[in-house]
C-alpha cells in the first residue's frame, strides 16, 4: 500500500488533480493498483486529512519535551526512522503534535516494520497537509538526496 500512497501523492494530491473517489479508482486500477489497496490508501489519507485538521501549529511550536515510543512503536518504527524523526523535531521543521501525526501514519501502514524511506515520504505528506512550504523542500531534498549528512 505504501507505494500507492507515494503515486496519489506525487501524480494527485501534491498536484491539488484529485479527481472523485470513483474516477480515481478506476484509474488506479488500471494503473494496475489492487482495489483493497486503493481503499485503504483512500482511509489512510482521510484520517490524515481529519488529523492534520486538529494539530494547532501555534501551540504546539512552544512546548518542549520528551517523545517515549511504546514498545510497539519502536517495534514498528527502527531506530533510523526515530533518528530522523528526532532530527525533525530538533530542526524545528516538525513541532511536537507534527510529529505525532507522523507516527500515527507510519503505525497506520500494514507493513511490520516501515523503514526511512517511508518515514521521510511520510514525514513529507505531513508537512504538506500543514502548508509548510519551505519544510516540504528541506524534506524533499532529504528524500532525493543520495548523500548521507554527517553529524559534527
Amino acid at each position: 500500500m505504501f507505494e500507492l500512497l507515494v503515486y496519489l501523492f506525487e501524480n494527485y494530491i501534491e498536484l491539488d488533480t484529485l479527481a472523485d473517489e470513483k474516477t480515481l479508482t478506476r484509474e488506479l486500477s488500471a494503473a494496475g493498483f489492487d482495489s483493497d489497496d486503493i481503499s485503504k490508501a483512500f482511509i489512510w489519507f482521510s484520517d490524515l486529512e481529519a488529523l492534520a485538521g486538529q494539530a494547532d501549529t501555534e501551540s504546539a511550536t512552544d512546548r518542549a519535551g520528551y517523545r517515549i515510543y511504546s514498545p510497539d512503536e519502536s517495534k514498528k518504527i527502527g531506530l533510523e526512522s526515530r533518528s530522523f524523526l528526532m532530527f525533525l523535531e530538533q530542526a524545528s521543521v516538525l513541532n511536537p503534535l507534527e510529529r505525532e501525526v507522523v507516527i500515527d501514519r507510519l503505525l497506520a501502514l500494514p507493513e511490520l516494520e516501515v523503514n526511512l524511506e517511508q518515514a521521510k515520504w511520510i514525514s513529507l505528506m505531513v508537512l504538506w497537509h500543514h502548508g509548510k512550504a519551505r519544510d516540504y523542500l528541506f524534506v524533499e531534498d532529504a528524500l532525493i538526496s543520495e548523500r548521507h549528512a554527517t553529524i559534527h
